[in-house]
């Protein structure tokens, strides 16, 4: 097979567990047949943690895998045994309260080393520590060519010369280039006649890793909780000499955020008609037109505050030109750089008009590592279809970024966000923009009072509002959501209403499929 082959890195399939079985044969060949993991050993680890699964292919053909769990280690134990940390293999000690990666094991066919696919899955799990903002990893580590010099040195001494480049170890040179640092030297750890049952304690920190976002979201009171701190930026447009003096207000936010632990920054509808103080056109079509045109330099900024932050990030909604139409699309950016967007689907009449705006398509869910999130932009949360669609596929959490010029229109979003959060059993959170702005075509007049929204029964606040801001200025709102407390009060609240529809009397459909995006 040509080197020059291209090599695909995926998460595990079941179907693909049989040829697995067989990859791993080729990696171990040194092992006996008896302490090899069969189909099933395999079939439970992918069911226990399916994101934690990955494999390499070349031309359809298995060529490596890695397998890995999130676990809660004792610091002060590093003789933690392989079979403690799976559960016998079987990763039911897998934990998403953890704040540490297994990495159980790693293999790359022989007929395909020194392609750098080892490199490629190693590439998956930092991807993990980022996205699930774990601590670290860790790693038993073979010392294979430490039975060819046994008689001559300790395993302390090999490793030592390892490490200092004067003798090679296939196992452990891969595991110093992934980035691993060498804890201490361990025996009977792990049964392995070519390392003489010596293994590595392998350790990798993660430099990106948030303590007190980790602290938060992985509390546990009385049993464990799963939370997410939210933090709503009420924006206040004024006059502005160029888009970096935009970056400038933004970061603002994105740093309060940070500093008060936040995992979510939701930012208001259009926020960005900010740069049209800044610009000459003579009507409002044409300087929406021109504004999609500063769209990559948008998805820039947020990107990379969203990863330098380690931040989920509601960028508000932009207008984005697409086979010559343009939406107003809201771009949810994630701490590992991707973006991802959901078009606004019902335009008002004067987005039509004025804007030039058309109707966006498609219904998206983001299933994060915290939550399953939505996004609604303004006028989508006054149509209560869709966000019972997205309550009934799971969603806990809706972002509502607006625009509204005065108080009228304000509570009309409000009061329908609130009754989206009452109807659903979700938590809602709003927020627009405040302060007045001039331009070359007129004043832009804005009101807003962002707030977060609870569902209305005892175990929520009392008038269904977690926090809001003072109305119409410059503000944030922080509040820290119980996750876990939503689903149980769907089930054993005073009132129930995604139990007590009545699909007898009506239904509820969508002409398209909801796509649930899974958001690294």
């Amino acid at each position: 097979m040509a080197k020059t082959e291209r090599v695909r890195v995926r998460r595990w399939k079941r179907e693909d567990v049989a040829a697995i079985v067989e990859c791993a044969k080729a990696v171990y060949s040194d092992y006996p047949v008896h302490e090899m993991y069969d189909q099933r050993l395999y079939e439970m680890q992918l069911d226990a943690f399916p994101d934690g699964q990955f494999l390499a292919e070349v031309g359809g053909q298995i060529v490596g895998y890695a397998t890995s769990l999130i676990v809660h280690l004792d610091d002060s134990n590093y003789w933690y045994t392989v079979d403690e940390i799976t559960g016998a293999a079987t990763f039911s000690t897998h934990s998403p309260l953890g704040d540490t990666l297994y990495g159980a094991d790693i293999g790359v066919h022989p007929d395909f080393r020194g392609r750098g696919i080892a490199g490629k899955l190693y590439e998956q799990r930092e991807k993990l520590l980022k996205r699930f903002n774990l601590r670290r990893m860790i790693a038993y580590g073979r010392i294979s060519g430490f039975k060819e010099v046994a008689g001559s040195m300790t395993a302390e001494q090999y490793v030592e010369k390892v490490i200092a480049g004067e003798l090679k170890d296939s196992a452990l040179n891969a595991h110093l280039k992934a980035g691993y640092s060498v804890v201490k030297v361990q025996l009977d750890i792990t049964v392995d006649g070519s390392s003489l049952n010596y293994s590595t304690y392998l350790e990798r920190l993660n430099s990106d890793f948030r303590f007190e976002k980790k602290k938060i979201s992985t509390s546990v009171p009385k049993k464990p909780a799963r939370r997410l701190r939210v933090c709503a930026a009420q924006y206040q447009m004024r006059t502005i000499k160029s888009w970096e003096d935009l970056e400038y207000s933004v970061e603002f936010f994105v740093d309060t955020a940070d500093a008060y632990h936040c995992h979510f920054l939701v930012f208001p509808e259009y926020f960005t008609y900010q740069a049209f103080s800044f610009m000459s056109d003579p009507t409002m079509k044409a300087m929406v037109h021109r504004l999609a045109g500063l769209t990559e330099r948008y998805t820039e900024m947020f990107s990379r505050l969203a990863q330098k932050y380690q931040l989920y990030i509601v960028g508000g909604s932009q207008p984005v030109l697409r086979d010559g139409k343009l939406y107003n699309v809201a771009h949810l950016f994630s701490p590992s750089g991707n973006v991802y967007t959901q078009d606004k689907l019902h335009i008002t009449p004067s987005e039509r008009g004025d804007g030039d705006i058309t109707p966006g398509h498609g219904i998206k869910i983001f299933d994060t590592p915290l939550a399953r999130i939505a996004i609604q932009i303004c006028y989508d949360i006054e149509f209560p279809e869709v966000s019972r669609l997205m309550a009934l596929a799971g969603v806990e959490v809706i972002f509502v970024p607006f625009y509204t010029d005065e108080k009228k229109a304000y509570y009309r979003v409000r009061h329908c966000a609130q009754a989206r959060a009452v109807e659903n059993f979700v938590y809602v959170v709003i927020t627009g923009n405040v302060g007045n702005m001039r331009t070359p075509i007129g004043s832009f007049l804005n009101y807003s009072q962002a707030a977060v929204l609870t569902p209305s029964d005892f175990a929520f606040p009392e008038r269904g509002i977690d926090g809001e801001a003072d109305p119409n200025v410059e503000a944030t709102v922080i509040s820290e959501l119980a996750l876990s407390a939503l689903a149980q009060q769907r089930h054993v609240a005073t009132v129930r209403p995604l139990h007590d529809r009545r699909p007898d009397l009506y239904d509820l459909q969508t002409r398209f499929p909801i796509e649930v995006v899974r958001v690294d």
